[in-house]
């Protein structure tokens, strides 16, 4: 099979519970540019901080932001679908009711909040590069293109916030993105259709694509992708709708996995 794009998730699946960037993957980012495949990390994370990650091979990937709510190639944002100032605001209302739950507004360049719980802001500080604690979300929500809102759970999110969430919050997609997170987006956002997007820029068919993932969140991108693969760690609903099993991020499963494609 001629290989063109190879994406993967992040956080439970690249990244190792460390959540330190394997320096593997640099080299390999090397080797894949030199055959004419787009590594693509597609993470729940925002674009700053993906591009803060990644620095050393900007100019060599493609990066799928936000759960797929754009994706960027050579310099510029290709793609784009942000979720309605009305319907973000209209989720807040529902999400501020609960205890235990801090929302997080993810714009282009920026995240929004106005809860200044400590433990919450050290969250934040570990996944945003460009965030801001502004006194008045709702302005903030108008006067920016937000994306999705990203929950933090000081509960498992899988247990709490899905529970809570995703039966209250409707006409919007709700998923648990890892353990302690859930994004609330537009319905047709999520990695997979970003994922489309970018195949069809760089002119490659679905069988031409590789991905990986650990989530329901990447569900969209690896239906998306000729091979998929889901990491021996990953949620057990996933294992079974995808299941083409790698050894866990613990043990390097994409790195792996990649070495043994090329």
């Amino acid at each position: 099979m001629n290989i063109k794009c190879i994406a993967s998730d992040l956080d439970g699946t690249l990244l190792p519970p460390t959540k330190i960037m394997p320096a593997e993957i640099f080299p390999l980012i090397d080797e894949m540019y030199r055959r004419g495949i787009v590594f693509t990390p597609a993470s729940g994370r925002q674009l700053p901080n993906l591009k803060k990650l990644f620095a050393p091979a900007l100019e060599k990937i493609a990066i799928i932001a936000e759960n797929g709510g754009l994706c960027w190639h050579e310099g510029k944002v290709i793609y784009c679908n942000p979720t309605p100032a009305d319907d973000i605001l209209y989720a807040l209302d529902i999400i501020k009711r609960e205890k235990d739950l801090f929302p997080l507004c993810s714009g282009v360049d920026c995240a929004f909040y106005d809860d200044g719980d400590p433990e919450f802001e050290e969250k934040v500080a570990l996944s945003y590069s460009s965030a801001k604690r502004v006194d008045d979300i709702e302005s903030a929500v108008r006067n920016n293109t937000i994306l999705k809102i990203s929950v933090w759970d000081k509960q498992p999110a899988a247990e709490h916030a899905a529970g809570v969430l995703i039966p209250a919050i409707k006409g919007l997609r709700t998923k648990v993105s890892g353990y302690d997170w859930l994004d609330v987006c537009t319905p047709t956002a999520n990695k997979g259709e970003a994922l489309k997007a970018l195949l069809e820029r760089i002119g490659a068919a679905r069988g031409q694509c590789v991905a990986f993932g650990d989530h329901m969140n990447d569900l969209e991108m690896l239906e998306a992708s000729g091979q998929a693969y889901v990491t021996a760690n990953g949620f057990p609903e996933l294992k079974k709708a995808i299941p083409s099993i790698i050894p866990s991020n613990a043990e390097s499963g994409v790195i792996r996995k990649i070495k043994e494609l090329l």
